[in-house]
């Protein structure tokens, strides 16, 4: 990639990842704001090495780091200098820092009033929830703030809220003293997951693209894939599946492996509208895709009350099938349009990559090991962080100087600012939603609305999902509706853990779902394609990501929740089938270029294939076979016409 290709890939990213769009300091400042990090990043070794404080202490002095370092380095408003700090954000910077601090310092005071909340206590509480919603507009964007003041509201309205709704309202004293001063507001489970297993597995992650992984990820796609019809198409599918690997951010990924994969795409004959999509929808799928996945999976581990391998666990065969969407996808559209590959010659050899960067990838698979071992994920990502530094020293060419172990430290401790806001934020709602039990009560209007029945409800829990996520993070979006949408598909038997999946997976697909898909619109940056059409086209390819969270509701067995061997590998073969037949409809072609009756038929066996039951796989492969046959006999009078 040139300079010229490189400047427009962070210039897409700053575009629409508010968390890349940084202040650039020089000097004195740089190094003011590369020390706060670096001892950010030290404090969280520091206890994951040698124990966690106590719940309070260790997520004040998480929050207080963060929040700092928000005020240095997102500008109040975007027209100020980006290299020199505004006197205004430098006492907020002093003021994030202090708030949270008070908590550190008054600790034992705090404990021994035991919830009496004196004057200065709420002057302090309201400074920290104010700087934490501002955090929250700089970082992740207004949408959050809008959804946390519409809790906060409901915290004093609720005497004059109409019906179920009505709650007899809470004092500034008691909303202040919740929320800022106990483990269920501001420093909830959110920012306890963060101030421990993000933050580490996000240090984990910033170390391993420092040692090149991203790029070794890449050339290895382009050895597996790259001859392939639409070669470049495939190798941007693999590729930004291996780095969701290790990668939670859709529009991180899609800059990263984009601005190298795009342009690839385009030169080999796919229209920058479809080369756009193709990234946006590989790259949504990371945060699906084991072992790290996105930082809602931590949570949910926490909400859910199951070790995270379970989760990693649950989440390996939708990752699967989801990819495999995509790749029929760019497969067919390939096949329609006689696009080839690349050739052979231009393309790194498999095994010569593997014999020289290989040993960059041993850290993933140790972590992967330690996790099913039993290892807490702190500490399989404390050790997987020595291992990062460790395996890139076993060669010259891919080895870390000690300036860039450093700097590791630096940009983990930037790279978390995102998510540490969004659960600092998300704990304002769960603070609101414990004190005043609205939770339940939104539950409840969901049954209600959906009449009682299970897919009306996973409807509007779909809908609810994707509308969030339009504005929301991931993270923040999984708090919201775990709360509120995830209960009543519990109250319907579903068993927790694929309540809890069902919520997180739609929150994720908003990426792609227009009319605000971010990821999408990143894609489209780089192509310089339209980002309407762009997000339509990434929708497509993401198809079975709205389609498979309903199978594994009806049939927890691709969660591995239950069932035998035989009967997971049956419903995987028969997923898997159905995306064939829904990804070809949805391009239009199979083994020929699809009329329109053909379509709707493939649809129609798609579903029929992906629902659970001997009777429908058996009347949807016949349906498929039978579209298969007519377009194979059809084909050579193509041919020969042409």
């Amino acid at each position: 990639m040139n300079e010229h290709d490189a400047k427009r890939a962070q210039a897409v990213l700053k575009e629409f990842d508010k968390e890349s769009d940084t202040m650039e300091y020089t000097g004195l400042m740089a190094k003011v704001v590369a020390f706060i990090a670096i001892a950010f990043s030290v404090f969280q070794l520091y206890t994951a090495t040698f124990g966690v404080l106590d719940a309070q202490l260790q997520r004040g002095i998480h929050l207080g780091f963060g929040l700092c370092l928000v005020y240095l380095l997102y500008p109040t408003r975007k027209g100020w200098s980006r290299h020199k700090i505004h006197p205004f954000d430098l006492l907020l910077a002093v003021l994030g820092a202090a708030a949270p601090g008070y908590i550190v310092y008054e600790y034992q005071h705090l404990v021994m009033r035991a919830g009496m909340v004196s004057d200065v206590d709420l002057a302090v509480g309201l400074i920290g929830i104010v700087l934490v919603i501002e955090a929250a507009r700089r970082v992740v964007g207004l949408p959050m703030v809008c959804v946390v003041l519409g809790f906060l509201a409901y915290a004093f309205a609720g005497p004059y809220m109409p019906g179920v709704l009505a709650h007899r309202g809470l004092t500034l004293s008691q909303l202040v003293g919740h929320l800022f001063y106990t483990t269920e507001g501001v420093f909830g489970i959110p920012l306890g997951v963060s101030s421990t297993f993000i933050f580490l597995f996000i240090l984990f992650g910033a170390y391993l693209e420092s040692t090149g992984l991203g790029k070794f990820f890449i050339d290895l796609a382009n050895s597996i894939a790259g001859w392939a019809s639409g070669g470049p198409a495939k190798v941007a599918v693999l590729s930004s599946g291996l780095m969701g690997t290790v990668s939670g951010s859709s529009v991180a990924n899609v800059v990263g492996t984009g601005s190298l994969t795009i342009p690839m795409m385009k030169k080999l004959g796919y229209h920058k509208n479809f080369a756009g999509a193709v990234e946006a929808a590989a790259s949504t799928g990371g945060q699906l895709m084991p072992p790290v996945m996105g930082a809602a999976a931590f949570l949910m581990a926490e909400f859910v009350g199951v070790p995270y391998i379970d989760i990693v666990k649950a989440a390996v065969v939708p990752a699967l099938l989801y990819f495999a969407g995509v790749w029929l996808g760019v497969h067919f559209e390939a096949k329609r349009g006689k696009l080839k590959g690349l050739p052979r010659e231009q393309l790194p050899h498999f095994f010569t990559l593997l014999k020289e960067r290989g040993h960059l990838a041993l850290p993933l698979i140790i972590i992967v090991y330690l996790l099913v071992s039993g290892y807490t994920p702190m500490r399989a990502a404390l050790v997987a962080i020595v291992l990062a530094i460790l395996c890139s020293a076993l060669r010259k060419s891919t080895r870390m100087q000690p300036i860039e172990i450093v700097r590791g430290l630096e940009k983990g401790a930037k790279n978390v600012l995102g998510v540490l806001v969004a659960c600092a934020a998300a704990g304002i709602i769960i603070g609101v939603v414990t004190k005043t039990g609205v939770g339940l009560k939104l539950a409840s209007g969901l049954l209600t609305l959906s009449g009682g029945l299970l897919l009306p409800t996973m409807f509007f829990t779909m809908i609810t999902a994707i509308l969030l996520g339009m504005g929301v993070p991931t993270t923040a979006n999984y708090v919201i509706t775990s709360t509120i949408a995830a209960p009543a598909l519990v109250q319907m038997g579903v068993p927790v853990l694929a309540a809890h999946m069902f919520v997180f997976y739609f929150g994720i697909i908003a990426d792609v779902t227009p009319p605000v898909a971010l990821a999408a619109y990143a894609g489209s940056g780089i192509s310089g394609g339209n980002a309407l059409k762009t997000g339509v086209n990434a929708s497509k390819l993401a198809i079975a990501a709205f389609i498979i969270p309903y199978i594994f509701v009806m049939s927890p067995v691709l969660l591995m929740m239950s069932g035998t061997v035989p009967e997971l590998l049956l419903s995987t073969v028969t997923a898997l089938g159905g995306m064939v037949a829904i990804s070809s409809a949805l391009i239009g072609y199979l083994a020929a270029d699809c009329r329109l009756a053909e379509r709707l038929i493939l649809v129609v066996a798609g579903l029929l294939m992906i629902q659970p039951g001997l009777v429908t796989d058996v009347i949807g492969l016949a349906l498929f076979v039978l579209i298969l046959a007519g377009q194979l006999k059809r084909r050579p009078k193509a041919a020969a016409m042409n």
